[in-house]
Formats: C-alpha cells, sequence, structure tokens
C-alpha cells in the first residue's frame, strides 16, 4: 500500500533510540528523507543515519537540546537547508525522573517539564511556521498513557504528557485550515531499552495490565506514527490513539 511519503522531509526528535530510532527507520522504508536529534548517543544516531540512507534516503543527525528553542529553530533551518523543505515533525524526545510529590525537587519538576512540554512547544512552533505558509504538514506528538490516566511517583512526568495532548488538540484547531494535521500517539509500556531497566515488579504489574499480555515493539508504535503522517490519514487530526495492547482499558 503506497503511503505516498516517497520524497517527503521528515525530523525526529529523540531520535538516536527506542521508539524515536524506529520511526526513523519507518518513514525511511517509505521513502523520507530524516534528520534526527539527540543529546548524547552520537554512535547511536550515526547508526539510525547510516539505517536510513542504507534505504536509498537522505539522514541527517543533528545533536540539540530539545528545551532550547534556538536549538529548535537551528534544526529546522538545517535540515531546509538540507534537504530543501520540511514536510513531517515527530516530537518523541522524552524524560522522566520520578518521584512521589512530597519529596519531588523544583529541579526534577523543571527539568522533565521542560524537556518534555517545552521541548515539543518549540518544535512544534518551528514546524507550524513553516507548515502554515506552504499550506501543508503533518506534525505527531509522542505522549504516553500515563498523561491520560496519571502515575504514581510520575506527577511530573504526567503533567508533561498531558500537556502534549493539550498542546496537540490546540493546535489541531490553530492550523487546520492551513491543511495540517497535529495528532498524538500515547504509547503504554513499549519494550525499549529502558523499559528493560525497570525493576522485575514494576514490568510485571504493567504486563497484568494488558489485555494482550505483551508490552508493544517500538516498531509497533513507529507504524502508527508513520500511518498519521501519510495521504491516507489525511482527515484524522486532533486524535490521541493508544498503542497499548488494552493497557489503559
Amino acid at each position: 500500500m503506497d503511503l505516498g511519503l516517497q520524497g517527503k522531509n521528515a525530523i525526529v526528535t529523540g531520535g538516536s533510540l527506542g521508539i524515536g530510532s524506529a520511526i526513523a527507520v519507518g518513514f525511511a522504508t517509505e521513502g523520507c528523507n530524516v534528520a534526527i536529534n539527540y543529546r548524547r548517543h552520537d554512535t547511536e544516531a550515526k547508526e539510525v543515519v547510516g539505517e536510513v540512507e542504507r534505504l536509498g534516503c537522505k539522514g541527517l543527525a543533528i545533536k540539540a537540546d530539545v528545551s532550547s528553542y534556538a536549538d529548535a529553530e537551528n534544526m529546522v533551518q538545517a535540515v531546509i537547508e538540507e534537504f530543501g523543505g520540511l514536510d513531517i515533525m515527530v516530537c518523541n524526545a522524552g524524560i522522566n525522573w520520578d518521584g512521589v510529590i512530597w519529596k519531588m525537587t523544583e529541579e526534577q519538576w523543571d527539568t522533565v517539564i521542560s524537556v518534555n512540554l517545552k521541548g515539543y512547544f518549540n518544535y512544534n512552533k518551528a514546524a507550524a511556521l513553516i507548515f502554515k505558509d506552504q499550506k501543508s504538514g503533518k506534525i505527531v506528538n509522542i505522549s504516553s498513557i500515563n498523561g491520560l490516566r496519571g502515575k504514581f511517583a510520575q506527577t511530573n512526568y504526567a503533567a508533561s504528557k498531558g500537556g502534549e495532548i493539550a498542546l496537540s488538540k490546540s493546535l489541531a484547531r490553530e492550523l487546520g485550515k492551513f491543511n495540517v494535521n497535529v495528532n498524538v500517539v500515547a504509547p503504554g509500556m513499549v519494550m525499549t531499552d529502558m523499559a528493560r531497566g525497570i525493576p522485575p515488579e514494576f514490568l510485571t504489574k504493567a504486563m497484568d495490565e494488558t489485555a494482550v499480555g505483551r508490552f508493544a515493539t517500538p516498531e509497533e508504535c513507529a507504524d502508527v506514527v508513520v500511518f498519521l503522517c501519510s495521504d491516507r490519514a489525511r482527515h484524522i487530526t486532533g486524535e490521541v490513539i493508544k498503542i497499548d495492547g488494552g493497557q489503559y482499558m
């Protein structure tokens, strides 16, 4: 099935690992040129770019701080110069720094909100300025089911993820008349390297919450993101699509 993505240009934040790297490769599989940003994982970022190029597309890795609007603006301009345009923005970069609120420090709160929520504002705005003028574009923001339901010891993380959803719905209303779609993908537990570091008892509890008895793979998340950025999803906007095997249900 042709998704109409051949020759499109995409940015994926946090694209060096996990869900982000799977999204980048998923786009390249459909013929997209892909730029990723990353903060620390130089080797992994180069590997993702190598895989994108192996699939016959242009790849680009840019070291950038998502919490900096200047970095976001500079990255978008660099991608436009390298690829000749921008069609797709996927915000995926995020962190967690957990703790119950009576033990949470101001630094914990500010750091998570700055990366997870302000970071999404930075890249959404930078893309919106381009998409509004060219009257086309796709934005997908990666949130979490914990932004819908809350989570013990994650007030900062859940607040940031809920904020991403509200940001996306508002932006979908603002950009709809410019032929720009804005949607959210909200995964449950996904089997990434980060998840493998979670204590077994917490993984077991999360597994018990699912209806299908397993966690998602990064590639399963990527499939939905790629679809939402395709011509096949042109009448979908302002939606929150859970990929959780029934974990939220």
